[in-house]
């Protein structure tokens, strides 16, 4: 029984220790040059560390990323990966909800970490992966190894918070395991494939590039976030390196075919395209099989909180462009059903109706790190059994059955968004704005036919103003792309906002 990914990386660096494991637009490493370097780097963490701790990497994607990844788990820790860009407001409040008592920076991130304030160990990724491993330091990691359980975490994912502070899902190496075990064989992932990473390591999209690589021995090539603003470029890199497998998010798939890419090549050995994140517009989705008639393309659903995906879809036919790509069906070992407002179960015979997606199975992860009220609130008992504790993920996407029997996705259930391959609390940014000075009072909307994030606010502070200091707090996919002044916010009967009557009155004015 496999309860551990780094029997993952051990097992194909046997079989494959000097095939090219990982590689980045300046550096690559094998195999065996992946499991040294991980061991260094687990070996010069030993003193900063305690087992089941968290590691958080302050560092854009690369090679070394990826070794420090598998360095901390062999120190018996879990990894959180922290994007450099993102605000140091954001950045502290995670630490400190990890209770973090060290970070691994690289050279081009240290200078932006010594802004941060942070009063714990700071060590560098360099001097961490050229430490000499000692006999008393093998054995200890021999140590750790031996007593480690599949049920510890393996890594945390920080999404938005509707209270303004991020929550951190923490995943741990059986889920991981689980889900990747059935996500390589579905889609026939093989030692023979190069995935083209897309997707940032904060975001659990690299988690299906990461550890289907690492299982099946096959190379994941990273690809410079800079080439997806220049698709020419883009797609000479995925043919230069032979790339077969893309699993991206939908927004980098439509990047493509809305700048007309295919006019100016076709790289030649993509043969599986996996898209998660949005729902796939059906015009991109069908030039991207015209381009690729005699490739896999896979929808595939599912939040962080239930590692990864829990259903998939593969296209089989083409679809018009008033058709509903469905969100498929379950994985092997999860069970996804719909639940209505009575917590009554819906099914495959009541097409249309809708109801909130539910997940159960060992791919539910362990909730909210530091955080019971959160995980108290999402990760619940089935209510469907009163016989044994089964926790199940309550998703609050809603959903629905076809006439095919294939469940569909249709909206959040409250105010959280999926929005440029994110999921976003909009009371996050809503608490963002209300801080801003001369705000009275600030409301967010996701205008989903416009796919755009609509800021309105009370008060006589300016736009620019705002958007400043939201670029100090929040990430840009954050920022609203529009602010909507009003002279006072509609309510509810209740005494809340009336979110439909600003939605409708913007539609029917001058904004539309």
């Amino acid at each position: 029984m496999v309860k551990s990914v780094l029997e993952y990386l051990e097992n194909s660096a046997a079989r494959f220790p000097d095939k090219k494991a990982v590689a980045d637009d300046k550096s690559s490493m094998t195999y065996s040059e992946l499991v040294n370097n991980a061991r260094n780097i687990a070996a010069g963490l030993l003193p900063y560390t305690e087992r089941r701790q968290a590691v958080p990497v302050y560092m854009d994607k690369s090679c070394h990323t990826l070794a420090l990844f598998m360095g901390a788990v062999m120190a018996g820790c879990f990894y959180v990966c922290l994007d450099p860009s993102q605000p140091a407001e954001r950045i502290n409040m995670i630490l400190e909800t990890l209770e973090a008592k060290l970070m691994v920076v690289d050279e081009k991130s240290a200078k932006k970490q010594a802004k941060l304030g942070f009063d714990g160990h700071v060590l560098n990724i360099d001097e961490l992966m050229t430490h000499e491993v000692t006999e008393e330091e093998n054995e200890k990691l021999a140590q750790i190894r031996s007593e480690a359980l599949d049920i510890d975490p393996l890594y945390s994912i920080f999404t938005s918070g509707s209270t303004g502070v991020p929550k951190g899902v923490i995943v741990n190496h059986r889920s991981v395991i689980d889900f990747i075990d059935c996500f390589t064989d579905t889609f026939n992932i093989s030692e023979n494939d190069i995935i083209g990473n897309q997707a940032p390591f904060d975001f659990d999209v690299s988690v299906k590039d990461i550890y289907s690589t690492l299982k099946c021995g096959a190379t994941i090539q990273i690809i410079p976030k800079q080439l997806f603003s220049f698709p020419t470029k883009l797609l000479d890199y995925l043919d230069d390196n032979n790339v077969t497998t893309l699993v991206w998010a939908v927004s980098a798939l439509c990047i493509v075919t809305t700048l007309n890419g295919f006019e100016y090549k076709v790289p030649s050995k993509i043969n599986k395209v996996i898209f998660s994140g949005e729902v796939m517009p059906i015009k991109h989705l069908n030039l991207w099989r015209k381009a690729y008639p005699d490739a896999m393309f896979v929808n595939v659903y599912g939040p962080t909180e239930i590692t990864c995906n829990c259903t998939y879809y593969i296209v089989d036919r083409e679809y018009e462009l008033d058709e509903t790509l469905p969100m498929g069906k379950a994985f092997p070992n999860e069970r996804v059903f719909l639940l209505d407002d009575d917590d009554n179960i819906i099914t495959e015979s009541q097409p249309g109706t809708t109801g909130e997606i539910c997940v159960s199975g060992t791919a539910v992860t362990m909730g909210y790190y530091n955080n019971p009220e959160k995980t108290d609130a999402a990760f619940v008992q089935n209510p469907l059994n009163n016989k044994y504790n089964e926790i199940i993920y309550r998703t609050g996407d809603l959903g629905y059955y076809n006439n095919d029997g294939l469940m569909c996705f249709s909206s959040r259930k409250d105010f959280q968004i999926k929005h440029m391959g994110h999921r976003i609390e909009l009371g996050e940014i809503d608490m963002a704005i209300n801080a801003v000075d001369d705000v009275v009072r600030a409301c967010c909307i996701f205008h989903q036919d416009a796919n755009k994030i609509l800021g309105f606010y009370e008060g006589a502070a300016d736009k620019k103003t705002i958007t400043h200091v939201l670029m100090q707090k929040l990430p840009k996919f954050m920022i609203p792309q529009e602010f909507i002044q009003v002279e006072s916010m509609p309510i509810t009967k209740n005494g809340k906002i009336d979110r439909k009557l600003l939605l409708e009155n913007y539609i029917g004015g001058e904004n539309a």
